[in-house]
């Protein structure tokens, strides 16, 4: 075996701690080099090969970073609304005039998430920050709650999710609430009390419970929509009772046989007037443990409140001052594949990152409301990162849209799965066009839109991230670590 040689140029034994320091040292060395060169020969922006090559060198480079800084550490997790979630919190927090260090790009697994103590470091470990935000990837989190121990933690919701990958909701969900057991009475759990799952979530953990929500019968439905992932009770299976569904299962809720119901909410969004175009602003009035406050969300939808007052809820948890957080919300561009709304040239494409059916039936339903025939460019990838299983297609609510439909142009490694479920919907064949390279089909969707058009793009993780390395070559968009 060969023995490490632990004996310094005079004749010293080094110290454990002293060798410990230095493979740290060289573990973020070596991570600010890879993302360095990486972002010199454009093949990345440092948002995640920095945390895979320093872990290889120090496993615990994370937690040694994270542990010795007394920033606040706030934690956002979900299904779905991490990243807008994650960059309203960032927005409030430098309203607040605080150093934030996040993964902003969204690279929210292991690499990633160790890649901002690498990034925002210096070699010796060092941050100068007073918020560290991470947006965690829910089937990671079990990895890093340990590592970072985190102050606030936020969970948006659950919802279906990459089956294959995931397994079944409930198994996502009990490793999530597992998550939190160990949390410090120090720290607050923040759960959206609208998702009957994740409303049930901490029972076990001694940190506090806040929850947030919408709490409101001005919109919403009498009865959660087709595709909905919850609608028995989480505790005797009974068909739950809604006085009103929001999105999914998120909705006032109630089971008439054992009595689970709805908890009181802590943040809520008791008066809701969103844009009648599905454009923004929405107009919201939010109530907090602070007193009231209203926002104007600069960006559209329902879903968008939700992630608002999670930020909000995240932000008043965190110590922020109450009356700085609404302006951070005033401005707020989408991120990155989030209706993301994208000029060039003379045509518009707003571009979606819809990754199951919630997410989709949103985009389908805001997209709706813009005036006019839709011209649309669908591309999914049937890859392990995006999910190999293409049967949640099905609930896709596409006949919703059908007859706004003029023309779409079906991409990716599966253009044929995803015609197929058009023409299900009665979408006429010759509407419909299969083209497997992306840069062509997105040309001859571009084509479809015509001079001064609108092409909408909903597409899955690695499509999205394809498209837009297309748009970035051709000027129209910036990397997205530079955004």
């Amino acid at each position: 075996m060969i023995k490490e040689d632990t004996h310094s140029t005079n004749g010293k034994i080094a110290s454990p701690l002293s060798l410990e320091r230095a493979r740290l040292a060289l573990a973020i060395s070596a991570g600010k080099l890879a993302g360095a060169s990486g972002r010199l020969l454009g093949i990345g922006g440092g948002t995640s090969l920095p945390g895979l090559i320093a872990r290889r060198i120090d496993p615990d480079v994370l937690k040694s970073v994270v542990g010795a800084s007394k920033a606040k550490k706030i934690v956002i997790t979900g299904s779905n609304g991490k990243t807008t979630t994650a960059r309203m919190t960032a927005a409030m927090a430098v309203n607040n005039g605080k150093r934030v260090s996040h993964n902003r790009a969204g690279s929210n697994m292991l690499q990633g998430v160790t890649s901002v103590a690498v990034n925002f470091a210096d070699i010796f470990g060092r941050l100068n920050s007073d918020v560290l935000l991470f947006e965690i990837d829910e089937g990671t989190m079990p990895l890093v709650m340990p590592e970072i121990k985190p102050d606030v933690v936020v969970i948006t919701n659950i919802f279906r999710d990459q089956l294959d990958r995931y397994g079944e909701l409930y198994s996502v969900a009990k490793a999530l609430d597992k998550t939190l057991e160990d949390l410090p009475e120090s720290s607050t759990i923040l759960l959206n009390g609208n998702d009957p799952q994740v409303a049930n979530f901490g029972l076990k953990a001694k940190a506090k419970r806040l929850f947030f929500g919408l709490e409101t019968t001005e919109i919403g439905t009498p009865v959660p929509e087709q595709s909905a992932d919850i609608i028995r009770c989480i505790h005797c299976q009974e068909d739950l009772q809604y006085k009103v569904a929001y999105m999914s299962h998120l909705g006032l809720y109630s089971c008439p046989n054992c009595g689970y119901t709805l908890p009181p909410l802590d943040i809520a969004a008791t008066s809701i007037k969103l844009a009648p175009d599905g454009e923004a602003p929405t107009h919201v009035e939010l109530r907090t443990p602070q007193g009231n406050m209203t926002l104007e969300i600069s960006l559209p939808g329902l879903h968008n409140v939700y992630n608002a007052a999670a930020a909000i809820g995240a932000s008043l948890a965190a110590g922020f001052e109450k009356d700085k957080l609404p302006a951070a919300l005033v401005g707020l561009k989408p991120a990155f594949g989030r209706l993301e709304k994208i000029q060039a040239g003379d045509q518009t494409i707003y571009l979606s990152f819809v990754k199951n059916p919630t997410s989709f039936n949103l985009i389908l339903r805001l997209i709706a409301q813009h005036p006019g025939k839709k011209h649309v460019l669908l591309a999914a990838s049937h890859t392990i990162v995006d999910g190999e299983d293409f049967s949640w297609l099905w609930d896709i609510e596409v006949e919703e849209v059908a007859q706004d439909i003029a023309d779409v142009v079906c991409s990716g490694n599966k253009p044929e799965e995803l015609a197929m479920r058009l023409k299900y919907a009665e979408i006429p064949i010759d509407k419909i066009t299969r083209i497997a390279d992306l840069e062509t089909a997105l040309d001859a969707a571009l084509k479809n839109a015509g001079p001064g058009g609108t092409l909408y793009i909903l597409c899955s993780y690695t499509p999205t991230n394809q498209l837009r390395r297309i748009m970035q070559k051709r000027g129209w968009v910036k990397h997205v670590w530079q955004e």
